[in-house]
C-alpha cells in the first residue's frame, strides 16, 4: 500500500511539475505588445545569456533531482532490507545506507559541476560585455559593431564575438575571459606576452584562442567574399579582458586589451570601404544577427 501512496505522489508530482513548465512556455508570449515576427539584433554575449537561461532552468529539476533521488534510493533499498531476517537484514540496511551515500555524493557532484558551469558561462558573457562596451567610441568615426554573429552551418555552428565594419576594412574580435593564476618568477600576474606566435600567461604559455581568431576571420572573410562577389579581408583580433597584453611581434592575429581596440582599427590613410560597401557588408551581419525574440 505505501509503494502505491509512494508512486502515485511521485506521478502527481512530476506531472504538476511538467505542466507548470509548458504553461510557462506557452504563455510567455501571452497578450505581448510586441508583433509575432518581431526580432532584435544580437547583443554582446548572446549565446552565452542563452546558455546561462538555459543553465538556470536546469538548475531547477537538478536541486529536485538532489532532494528525491537520495530519498528515492533510501526508500527502495531501505523496504527491500526491512523485508529481510537477521544477519541478512543487517546486510540490506548497510547497503541501502551504501546506496544512500553514493546517490547523495552523485547528486552533489552534479550541483558542483552545474554551478561550476554557471560560473564559468557568467564570467564569459561578462567579458563580452567589458568588450563591447570598449567599441561603443568607434559609432561615433562611422564604425558599425555586431556582437555575437552566427557562423558556420548546421554541423558546425559557432559564434563571433564581436565584428568591426568601418573605413579601415573589418575586424573579427575573439574574447578571452581567463581567471588569473600564480605567476612564475620574473612574470607579472596581470600581464599577458605575445611574441607572434604564442602567448605568455604568468603561468605559462599557450596559443589559446589564436588559432580560434585566425579561423573565424577566415570563416567570415570567405562568406562575404561569397554574397558580395568580390574578395573582402578580415583582420582577425583576439583580446583579454582585465588583461594587460603585452604585443613584443606581429603575428597574424592582432592581440589587444580592449580598451587597445578603438586606437589599433582607427583609420590611417585611404579608406578600405567606402559608404556603399559598409553598407552592404552591414546588411549581411545584421541579416545575420537579427533573430533575438521575445
Amino acid at each position: 500500500m505505501q509503494w502505491l501512496f509512494f508512486g502515485g505522489y511521485a506521478l502527481v508530482f512530476f506531472a504538476l511539475l511538467a505542466g507548470l513548465v509548458l504553461w510557462r512556455k506557452r504563455n510567455r508570449k501571452t497578450r505581448a505588445p510586441f508583433p509575432e515576427n518581431a526580432r532584435l539584433l544580437r547583443g554582446p554575449g548572446e549565446t552565452l545569456r542563452r546558455k546561462l537561461a538555459d543553465l538556470d532552468e536546469r538548475s531547477v529539476y537538478e536541486i529536485l533531482a538532489a532532494l528525491l533521488l537520495p530519498l528515492g534510493v533510501g526508500l527502495v533499498l531501505a523496504q527491500i532490507a526491512i523485508r529481510l531476517d537477521g544477519t541478512p537484514q543487517i546486510i540490506g540496511l548497510l547497503i541501502a545506507g551504501l546506496g544512500l551515500f553514493a546517490s547523495l555524493i552523485f547528486v552533489i557532484r552534479r550541483l558542483v559541476q552545474g554551478i561550476e558551469r554557471w560560473r564559468n558561462t557568467w564570467l564569459g558573457y561578462f567579458g563580452e560585455r567589458i568588450v563591447a562596451e570598449s567599441l561603443e567610441p568607434l559609432k561615433t568615426s562611422g564604425f558599425r559593431i555586431f556582437h555575437d554573429v552566427p557562423a558556420g552551418d548546421s554541423k558546425a555552428p559557432f559564434n563571433i564575438d564581436h565584428v568591426i565594419v568601418g573605413p579601415s576594412g573589418i575586424f573579427a574580435i575573439e574574447t578571452k575571459t581567463r581567471r588569473k593564476g600564480r605567476a612564475r618568477a620574473g612574470f607579472a600576474e596581470h600581464q599577458i606576452i605575445y611574441d607572434g606566435r604564442v602567448l605568455a600567461y604568468p603561468w605559462g604559455e599557450d596559443r589559446h584562442g589564436l588559432d580560434q581568431a585566425l579561423r573565424q576571420a577566415r570563416w567570415l572573410e570567405d562568406h562575404l567574399a561569397q554574397l558580395l562577389g568580390r574578395p573582402t579581408p578580415v583582420q582577425p583580433i583576439l583580446t583579454f579582458p582585465g588583461w594587460m597584453v603585452i604585443s613584443r611581434a606581429r603575428g597574424e592575429v592582432t592581440v589587444l586589451n580592449p580598451k587597445q581596440i578603438p586606437a589599433a582599427v582607427a583609420l590611417r590613410g585611404t579608406p578600405v570601404l567606402d559608404e556603399h560597401q559598409l553598407d552592404l557588408v552591414s546588411r549581411q551581419l545584421e541579416a545575420r544577427c537579427r533573430d533575438v525574440e521575445f
